[in-house]
């Protein structure tokens, strides 16, 4: 059975729909297959193994038994500061002045977007250039646009301490945004992204997160285009993520964290970060935000209140993690023309010998989706390192995704700080 959504009227009055029961009639083999497939699986809940992410055609190691291991190594500071609702000092909080040209924000009252005053791509660099010599010394010109979209102009929250109606309106101003920006001809590539805490090196808590708007594809979006159409290729044109987010929710859910009507969040069976989470669309098949009815920009908000207060709940901490979201290249889903840079993306087509995977079709061949990585480990002063085998071999996790999953899952779907102080009895129990 699914668990039930936080964001039911039993447990907070957000007044959302429900994530659909699912009964499924299956025939005594497929029964014995899944009882043979379940014990496999128990022989690896101590036992070094190796997971593969179809998504990007990789693979990690998962270490179990290494949960136990001692620490000695480095511990973070928790950030303990409360903030104000208002940082005169910021330059992110309404009527302020930024950190570049005494550019004055507006007396902001909801969420707000402007232009990066120190963007990493930039668009008046020319027409695309590409450099190479002897396909040993290749360069290519990247322009693009970077926006900050500031979601409260409260200095003092985050994500889990807003309501599902102000986040709704953040998920309205994305799509907004990476429809806009897919419609410049350069563009076609919107990444959607923030940082949270200083842990992830965000340079100002006040809750905002960044768009960076490119002519190329990023490699990660590139490697999960051609893992989309390896799969499609060799599917009878399924799509990758449609086919696992049913086949997560239709089993025994162990990965599953929580869910509403329109999407489910989940750990991944290949995670790399300890708590790390995927927000999946699964009542249909949706490549973009750009797609998105009304009331799936609202259950996208309710997820993601969900997810993050499930992080924040877990060390009762402001739980840092680096969140983006990836769905299909621009010049597809917005009808503009395409002056994408030639780029060879590969797949292998199950002979090794891999086959050229061409741009069309991007809109419909992508699943939109949300990744969240999270450093902390064990407690919110220990964080885990990619570092040594990790870097040089491939990553490695110790706890398993459904051990990880049982405990987000778990949690409570009220975030720590909004409830009531406890007792000093409650405290020594």
């Amino acid at each position: 059975m699914l668990p039930r959504p936080g964001g039911s009227d039993d447990e907070g009055g957000l007044g959302l729909r429900l994530a659909p029961a699912i009964f499924k009639m299956r025939s005594d083999e497929e029964i014995e297959a899944e009882a043979a497939a379940e014990q496999l699986k128990s022989s690896f809940d101590e036992r070094p193994h190796r997971r593969f992410n179809p998504l990007t055609r990789s693979w990690v190691l998962c270490s179990p038994h290494r949960a136990k291991r001692p620490w000695l190594g480095a511990v973070e500071k928790t950030e303990t500061t409360k903030l104000p609702a208002y940082d005169p000092a910021c330059y992110l909080c309404p009527g302020n002045t930024r950190a570049a040209n005494g550019t004055v924000n507006d007396k902001f009252e909801g969420t707000y977007v402007f232009d990066n005053d120190f963007p990493s791509v930039r668009s008046g660099d020319g027409d695309f250039v590409q450099l190479n010599e002897d396909d040993l010394f290749i360069a290519q010109s990247n322009r693009g646009a970077c926006k900050v979209i500031c979601f409260s102009p409260k200095h003092n929250v985050t994500l889990p301490d807003m309501t599902v109606d102000e986040i709704t309106e953040v998920v309205r101003v994305w799509r907004r945004e990476y429809e806009a920006l897919g419609r410049l001809d350069y563009i076609n590539y919107v990444q959607i992204f923030e940082n949270k805490g200083s842990m992830m090196g965000c340079s100002n808590p006040h809750p905002h997160c960044q768009i960076w708007a490119t002519e190329a594809v990023p490699d990660e979006l590139a490697k999960e285009l051609d893992a989309f159409a390896h799969w499609r290729a060799n599917k009878n044109g399924a799509c990758l993520l449609c086919a696992y987010v049913e086949r997560e929710r239709a089993r025994a859910a162990e990965r599953v964290v929580c869910a509403n009507a329109s999407f489910t969040a989940l750990v991944p069976f290949w995670a790399v970060w300890p708590f790390e989470m995927m927000i999946v669309g699964h009542q249909r098949h949706l490549s973009s935000l750009a797609q998105l009815t009304a009331d799936e920009e609202r259950d996208l908000a309710d997820i993601i209140k969900q997810v993050t207060t499930k992080y924040d709940n877990l060390f009762q901490c402001h739980f840092p993690y680096s969140m983006g979201i990836h769905q299909a290249p621009t010049t597809s889903t917005t009808g503009g023309p395409s002056q994408r840079p030639p780029q060879q993306h590969r797949h292998d087509d199950g002979d090794g010998r891999g086959e050229e995977n061409g741009d069309d079709g991007d809109e419909d061949l992508f699943h939109l989706h949300m990744h969240f990585y999270p450093p902390l480990l064990r407690s919110a002063t220990v964080r885990k390192f990619l570092v040594g085998y990790e870097l040089c071999g491939e990553p490695q996790r110790d706890m398993t995704p459904e051990q990880a999953a049982a405990r987000l899952r778990d949690l409570p779907a009220v975030l720590y700080r909004d409830l009531p102080p406890a007792t000093e009895q409650e405290q020594q129990q």
